[in-house]
């Protein structure tokens, strides 16, 4: 098989020996173009003055334009292109080639689209015509030329000149394979983002999603903040840390799980409308939509409550909705998310009676729940208490009907320790969460900020630990320090970034939507 041939072959023929091989020959060619001097990793830049989008529309527009001066008269317009040339230097990735004799036509790809490319012999030269033909798809090139459309309707560059940036020393794959191919695809981004467009139109999108937010939030007074990520106490959520130690200070210290404390030290010192858009870290299982490291978005205001965290939420989404994806109905699966009607509000204990049929507000004591636990089959800890067991009740018959955005308001104490009382019913909180396609999408408080209670809260999640709770919160100090300081009423959201770009990309898996999922080293690798 030659060279050409095999680099064209479908993935699946291509076996390491063949790869090998046509690395070696790859490796030739580079060899003899640096005894010519024409090494091309010497090049240190090119000047592009449009990207191949950027010349398309270019093209058309002035097609357009000369189309109304020339009428109906084809060979008028014809004349006026030829007098009106557009020329542009463009640079990318040979995605495909067809050699003709002395001409070739190739297609090239940058990041905002692929445009054919049409050279010959007599146009570059001889010497320049000889160095393409010896190239490789997968080879990143410059061109200038002028732009024109061919005798089938489409525009291509009429290439003038023409050089080697980068010689790729590895073939491309032909085809991708979907779910075949999955685990290579998310090892090897890279290639991925080459081989298949809709996949870097995926990342785009995450990157307009972020950059969306951050302008809703920049509207309504809020300040964007870091804060550490290296910390003494992994607190504000119920997940295990990653641990590590610092050296200089010869301290062991734990990746963050949450924003939340820290933000809420800036909400007691005066900054009364925060957010951060950060990374954080939780020591858990990797499935379809968790990944051990992801992006949060958490914020907090001061002087509101969860009912203003569900307004402020149900407006952001549909905001981000409307500007990334330019509505408010986007395709999820088989079905059709609206996030442009008022976004349903229900109790925890009312979707439980609703989904299966108990009435949690009858239940008075944690014997009574656990009873109801046995009778429906569903597993708990010695450790639970009555809220623990609603929370498990709303799990395994509540979650998977939560479709459309549903807010679930009002959750047990037990699985609220930074959360605000309700003062008419002291065993749940102010707490809500959202829900869409099934998912957990935002949790949010009318923040707890009285430090006698939540004293109280983090001793029962000492306790919590003490029995096997490996996920509960230990004491933080200095958090309560700041409360003692005085923290004004407080609402706060926080919500995984990934999980909304999985939304409203269509991407069923969180390692759709990030660049480099976590992945289990390949022997290989090691």
């Amino acid at each position: 098989m030659s060279e050409e041939n095999r680099t064209n072959a479908p993935e699946e023929e291509l076996t390491q020996e063949d790869i090998n091989s046509l690395k070696k020959i790859r490796m030739d060619k580079l060899e003899e173009l640096k005894a010519k001097g024409k090494n091309p990793f010497e090049i240190t830049k090119y000047d592009v003055t449009a990207s191949c989008a950027e010349a398309k529309a270019q093209y058309e527009k002035l097609e357009a334009e000369l189309k109304v001066q020339a009428g109906e008269d084809e060979e008028k317009l014809k004349e006026l292109l030829e007098a009106n040339r557009i020329t542009v230097s463009v640079a990318g990735r040979v995605m495909s080639r067809r050699l003709m004799g002395k001409a070739s036509f190739f297609d090239l790809r940058d990041k905002s689209d692929k445009v054919q490319v049409y050279l010959r012999m007599n146009e570059i030269g001889k010497e320049e015509f000889d160095d393409y033909k010896k190239g490789d798809i997968g080879d990143i090139v410059g061109i200038e030329g002028f732009v024109f459309r061919t005798k089938m309707g489409e525009i291509s560059i009429h290439a003038q000149k023409f050089v080697l940036l980068s010689k790729s020393l590895l073939p491309l794959p032909e085809k991708w394979h979907g779910l075949k191919d999955q685990d290579t695809r998310y090892r090897q981004r890279y290639t991925d983002l080459i081989c298949n467009p809709e996949v870097k139109d995926t990342f785009i999108k995450r990157s307009q999603i972020i950059s969306s937010i951050r302008r809703y939030l920049d509207g309504q007074g809020f300040m964007e903040v870091e804060t550490p990520m290296l910390v003494s106490n992994a607190g504000g959520a119920a997940a295990r840390p990653f641990e590590t130690h610092y050296n200089a200070l010869d301290e062991d210290v734990k990746l963050r799980i949450s924003l939340e404390l820290y933000l809420k030290r800036l909400i007691v010192g005066g900054l009364e409308r925060v957010y951060e858009i950060g990374r954080v870290f939780r020591n858990e299982g990797v499935d379809a939509r968790h990944n051990p490291e992801f992006t949060l978005m958490e914020l907090y205001q001061a002087y509101t409550d969860y009912y203003g965290m569900m307004d402020l939420t149900e407006n952001m989404f549909r905001h981000v909705a409307q500007e990334v994806c330019g509505t408010t109905c986007v395709p999820y699966g088989d079905v059709m998310i609206d996030l442009g009607k008022p976004f349903e509000r229900m109790t925890m204990i009312d979707a439980v009676k609703k989904y299966s049929g108990v009435d949690f507000s009858q239940v008075a004591t944690t014997e009574e729940a656990k009873a109801l636990a046995d009778e429906h089959h569903i597993e708990y800890e010695a450790r639970h208490k009555r809220g623990d067991i609603l929370n498990l009740f709303f799990e395994e018959y509540v979650e998977e009907h939560l479709i459309q955005p549903t807010f679930i308001m009002d959750h047990p104490i037990e699985i609220s320790p930074l959360t605000k009382k309700k003062p008419e019913n002291p065993d749940y909180v102010e707490r809500f969460e959202l829900f869409i396609t099934g998912r957990e999408m935002c949790n949010a408080y009318s923040e707890l900020n009285d430090p006698i209670d939540q004293r109280e809260r983090f001793a029962a999640q000492e306790e919590a630990l003490k029995q096997g709770d490996e996920e509960a919160n230990h004491t933080d100090e200095d958090f309560l320090r700041a409360l003692e300081i005085g923290m004004p009423p407080t609402g706060g959201i926080g919500y995984g970034i990934d999980r909304l770009v999985m939304l409203l990309t269509n991407s069923p898996a969180i390692r759709d939507v990030l660049l480099f999922p976590t992945m289990k080293t390949l022997p290989s690798e090691k």
